[in-house]
């Protein structure tokens, strides 16, 4: 949610600012805003919209500046408007404060503000913040850097923010609690700030990743000073970022999502190099590996999880039950942190999160922390606080996912989870060596089995050009299978803003099925495998009721192909790889869909790609 970026050197930030903020687009695109002190003048541009909007009405007195923050916005406190678009100003208009978060506490302090003659004219709660340093520094008579850490202990809730002082060109404050914050350390006492680390890759690769409750000071001559809030001095860790400038870049792809679909036999490869030994048949994976006896002994997995990683998850389910034969509950991240969950010393919670900074799974991590579980982080983001939160854990190596509508972290995910399974199950002995080798042998022919799935592309654009305009649909499943038809419907949703409902097949009788007529697609997968024949009569009760269906089969099928109105083939797998197999003709419906329809589908309304906030 929002993204932030913020830029001090000796050369003009206008550029970077434009670039970065376009980088970050997908984590809000309501409104857009800059702040930059030139001729020490604070001068403020914000704007309901894009960031092209932005930089239509930004005017030229803004380019010179070598100083610079800003913003691009997901709505939280108050509607997309330029009043609500950050920067925010302070009473005296002489800081401006940029924040991605929520201040919890906002109410109570503005109304204390206010009663000290403080005027708002903004719906935020960044507003509230602003003033409220503003006030402590100017009634303490105390330094900006030490005013924000003040602030900041009697602040509850998120936040990641950069200030701005017209007093002080040479210096931006940040600081951080459960949102992502990155600072980069360039040549020639040059610093940049952001969300993530998109903004910053090209123009250095060493970075610091603040810690929660940390307050840094960026000074063109004193360096890089780092606090606690309790005024504690902390050593700055730099770190070397992996990213490369061409993976966050479209390729030649019309979308992010394009890309990131064609990708996926890259990324799973990705996935997955370095952890499977072909000539032994096994899985070596270090999170696991380095606590082998903490695994081995588990009572139960615990999954928590949001959207789309929530979906991997039951996916897991069925394979750490399947090979591991371990007890596992999948629990969505917002829902297990407020009701009270029943933890014991030996369970394991896996805690899934593409981005790495998801609010709701990070509050659920610190919760099973206090109850003595053991922590195993998936994530994509090297660096990110999931990462560093966890007791151990495995990243997926996808590279960056810049459309705001997973794909390749699906699959990914799943591939991580599955390989995750296979280890676990030779440690505890529950599945033969002839099995293990079949199942790391099918793992790694994927990429090339996704290959071949890729090139139904044009057959489902023509699937979709039949369907585009209808208002629902249904996406059925059975077994492994179950949720990959919650990630179909969520990915239609998602994009082209058709209403769309995922079950497992054999529930449609107990209420769905009254909602089949001619004018309702139904999606689905029914490859071969243990309920191949079930779904085929699940298949029946849909033709029966005049319902159309698009089938995902397994390549030569010809039961269901002799029923189904549209078939989408894919290459023979074992059960436990439909998932990622199936994913990915699923995907590509959405999408065309979605462009058949006029959507951004990198973009979705009212969507952000990282929710760092509840």
């Amino acid at each position: 949610m929002c993204g932030i970026v913020g830029f001090i050197g000796n050369e003009p930030v206008y550029e970077k600012i434009i670039k970065g903020l376009s980088r970050l687009e997908y984590r809000g695109y309501d409104s857009a805003g800059l702040a930059v002190i030139e001729n020490n003048e604070l001068l403020v541009r914000k704007c309901k919209g894009k960031v092209a909007d932005l930089q239509n009405n930004v005017g030229s007195q803004v380019l010179g500046s070598t100083i610079g923050i800003g913003h691009t916005r997901w709505a939280t406190h108050g509607v997309p408007n330029d009043v609500n678009a950050h920067p925010h100003f302070g009473e005296n208009k002489n800081i401006a404060l940029i924040h991605n978060g929520i201040i919890e506490n906002y109410a109570s302090l503005k109304e204390a503000l206010i009663g000290r003659g403080h005027h708002f004219v903004s719906e935020t709660d960044t507003e509230v913040l602003v003033h409220f340093i503003e006030d402590i520094r100017d009634s303490e008579q105390v330094s900006l850097f030490e005013a924000v850490r003040m602030a900041l202990t009697e602040v509850v809730g998120a936040y990641a923010i950069v200030v701005l002082d017209q007093s002080n060109p040479d210096e931006l404050i940040v600081a951080k609690k459960s949102s992502p914050l990155v600072i980069g350390i360039g040549s020639n006492d040059d610093y940049y700030i952001a969300s993530d680390a998109t903004p910053i890759i090209e123009y250095t690769k060493n970075v610091v990743y603040l810690n929660d409750e940390e307050v840094a000071k960026l000074n063109r001559r004193e360096g890089l000073t780092i606090v606690n809030i309790q005024n504690q001095k902390q050593t700055p860790y730099i770190q070397e970022l992996e990213l490369k400038l061409e993976a966050i870049e479209k390729g030649g792809y019309d979308s992010f999502m394009l890309k990131e679909i064609h990708e996926q036999p890259r990324s799973i490869q990705d996935s997955f190099r370095g952890r499977l030994n072909l000539k032994q048949g096994v899985v070596k994976m270090s999170g696991i590996d380095d606590h082998e006896e903490r695994w081995k002994n588990a009572g139960r997995i615990v999954v928590v999880a949001c959207g789309t990683s929530w979906h991997a998850g039951l996916v897991a389910e069925y394979l750490f039950e399947d090979f591991a034969r371990i007890p596992v509950e999948v629990e969505y991240a917002s829902e297990f942190r407020y009701r009270n969950p029943v933890l014991f010393t030996d369970d394991i919670v896996i805690a899934i999160s593409q981005s790495g900074e998801t609010a709701d799974t990070l509050a659920a991590i610190e919760l099973a922390k206090e109850k003595g579980a053991f922590i195993f982080g998936v994530c994509n983001v090297v660096g990110s606080t999931i990462s560093r939160a966890t007791h151990s854990g495995a990243y997926t190596h996808a590279g960056p996912e810049i459309g705001v509508a997973s794909t390749k972290a699906f699959t990914a995910q799943v591939t991580v989870l599955f390989q995750m399974a296979l280890a676990l199950a030779e440690k505890r002995g529950t599945l033969s060596s002839g099995r293990l080798s079949r199942l790391v042998a099918e793992l790694n022919s994927l990429p090339i089995k996704i290959t071949e799935v890729l090139k139904t592309n044009e057959q489902v654009e023509q699937i979709a050009q039949i369907y585009k305009n209808r208002s629902n649909a249904l996406y059925l499943g059975r077994g492994y299978s179950f949720p990959v038809a919650l990630e179909g419907a969520l990915k239609l949703k998602e994009i082209s803003y058709i209403h769309a409902e995922g079950y497992p097949a054999a529930e449609m009788k107990h209420g769905p099925i009254a909602l089949i007529d001619e004018n309702m697609p139904v999606i689905v997968i029914a490859t071969e495998g243990a309920s191949y024949e079930k779904v085929v009569s699940n298949i029946q009760e849909v033709k029966a009721r005049k319902g159309q269906i698009i089938a995902i089969v397994t390549e030569g099928d010809k039961t269901v192909k002799a029923m189904a109105d549209h078939v989408i083939e894919i290459p023979r797998t074992d059960d436990s790889l439909v998932p990622i197999l199936s994913a990915v003709p699923l995907q590509l419906f959405s999408y065309h869909v979605a462009i058949m329809r006029g959507c951004n589908v990198d973009q979705p309304r009212n969507l952000a790609k990282s929710v760092t906030v509840e």
